[in-house]
């Protein structure tokens, strides 16, 4: 274009022509750099994210979004972005972000994790779908500390989207495709529908009427959106009970109680697995190796890799997943060592690698730490393997054995693990323990939540590596 207008304009001087190339070649260095601006703005907001499966109760299914599908759940299984999980009939369980937020799902539910990224500044972004059924969100509890400014979540189902602006508990209940109920406990959430936003305050609830998607298709196709059916919502001063309500507040209970105690003295930016370290453990100052955590219930012949297995996810491969109900900081930060006179114990270190491997210092000679498999994409269980806590139904009195470290021991399920640990030092023998009294149940008559104990599960044996689904080999 510049060489024609120089023919045609012969009584222009060449040095304007220059300026206007110098301007062209500047705007397109512009573009460049705002191009690449984009790029970058773009990759940093899409930094993965791994959280926590952190309660499974009896059946769950996971898709690890590997190709193969939903498979059967354990506790500690990583959560990334493309995952979905549901639950059975008698199936519950939860998933725990970094700061200890927690998304749980009732029986018959199914959610999908549509985004987990982080921003430029590490703000954490999430985004989940609810595809049926009901789940709780108790999002950014003050217990642990670690909630951050910019942090985004956002619960998406049928054409409604909530999004949380500070701490809040809530529950959703999506009933087929014609109506939803949104009930907050605590705090306040914001809605978005295509009959526009709404807000519902604490102790607060929206009963949501969804439009047939066919007719609002018709419309559509007619062009003619005047006549198009919109989401109408109600707002009510109240809300009706839900049978997991007593679980989803048995869960929200347990964190509050074990988030802070302990004496841990760690500087840790996550809130993820605090409670299960503070419950089946505890911090204390060993000679040589500083401020290290232990857990009960382990003597002479234990090892931290008696219980896990391996689980494929497609661009990390194979990661190891500790089947122990507290294994999930220990294992993916910090290192284990062996202390003399102490045992194994867990070192924190820092914070600021993920291990998808456990790291051991101080190993003894003889010691094997699990390798992980070669080739192929099936879970793999090793020792003990991987653990789910049964349904309902379950004996009222848990067996604790020797060398087992919680192992089998729901979350919560008995009192005084501390006290029985003592005991179990003294006789080298198990100990029988009576399940936790639950609270009783809030009056049907009146919102708020009941309380259900939570099902204790049998122990299981040693073994060698086998598949999962096959059983362990005594």
């Amino acid at each position: 274009m510049l060489r024609n207008e120089i023919n045609f304009g012969e009584e222009q001087s060449l040095e304007k022509y220059m300026s206007i190339a110098r301007f062209e070649k500047m705007l397109a260095t512009w573009a460049v750099l705002a191009a690449a601006c984009l790029v970058v703005s773009a990759s940093a907001e899409s930094k993965a994210r791994i959280v926590r499966l952190s309660e499974v109760q009896g059946t769950v299914q996971l898709d690890r979004a590997a190709g193969d599908g939903f498979d059967k759940a354990f506790i500690n299984l990583p959560v990334i972005e493309g995952s979905r999980l549901k639950t059975g009939k008698n199936g519950r369980a939860e998933v725990e972000f970094e700061d200890g937020s927690a998304l749980r799902l009732a029986p018959e539910s199914e959610v999908d994790f549509t985004h987990l990224a982080l921003g430029d500044d590490g703000q954490k972004f999430s985004t989940v779908q609810l595809v049926s059924g009901t789940v709780y969100a108790d999002l950014y509890s003050k217990r642990y500390g670690k909630e951050k400014a910019g942090d985004q979540f956002q619960l998406n189902f049928a054409r409604e989207s909530v999004s949380v602006p500070e701490a809040a508990h809530f529950r959703v209940e999506l009933d087929g495709t014609s109506n939803a109920t949104l009930a907050v406990f605590k705090g306040k959430v914001s809605a978005t529908s295509p009959s526009g936003p709404f807000e519902v305050a604490e102790k607060h609830s929206a009963t949501i009427s969804l439009a047939k998607e066919d007719v609002d298709k018709n419309d559509r196709a007619n062009n003619d959106p005047t006549q198009a059916k919109k989401d109408t919502f109600v707002i009510a001063k109240n809300y009706g009970d839900d049978p997991s309500d007593a679980w989803d507040r048995q869960q929200t209970d347990y964190h509050n109680r074990y988030a802070s105690t302990g004496g841990s003295s760690i500087s840790s930016p996550y809130g993820y697995g605090m409670s299960d370290l503070n419950y089946y453990g505890n911090f204390m100052s060993v000679p040589g190796y500083g401020n290290v955590w232990q857990p009960y219930f382990i003597g002479a012949n234990w090892s931290p890799f008696q219980a896990g297995g391996w689980a494929f996810y497609p661009g990390a491969g194979y990661m190891w997943v500790s089947g122990y109900p507290w294994g999930w900081m220990p294992y993916n930060y910090g290192n284990w060592a062996l202390a003399p006179g102490f045992g194994w114990v867990w070192q924190p270190g820092n914070f600021n690698t993920w291990n998808a491997l456990p790291v051991v210092v101080n190993a003894p000679t003889r010691m094997k730490v699990p390798t992980a498999p070669a080739t192929g994409h099936q879970t793999v269980m090793v020792g003990l393997g991987l653990a789910a806590n049964p349904a309902e139904g379950a004996p009222r009195r848990v067996t604790i054995n020797p060398d087992s470290a919680g192992f089998g021991v729901p979350r919560g399920s008995v009192n005084h693990l501390d006290r029985l640990a003592k005991t179990m030092e003294r006789t080298s023998r198990p100990v029988v323990a009576s399940m936790a009294r639950p609270e009783p149940p809030a009056p049907s008559s009146a919102p708020g939540y009941g309380a259900r104990e939570m099902a204790p599960t049998g122990m299981a044996h040693t073994g060698t590596a086998h598949r999962a689904g096959a059983p362990a080999h005594p």
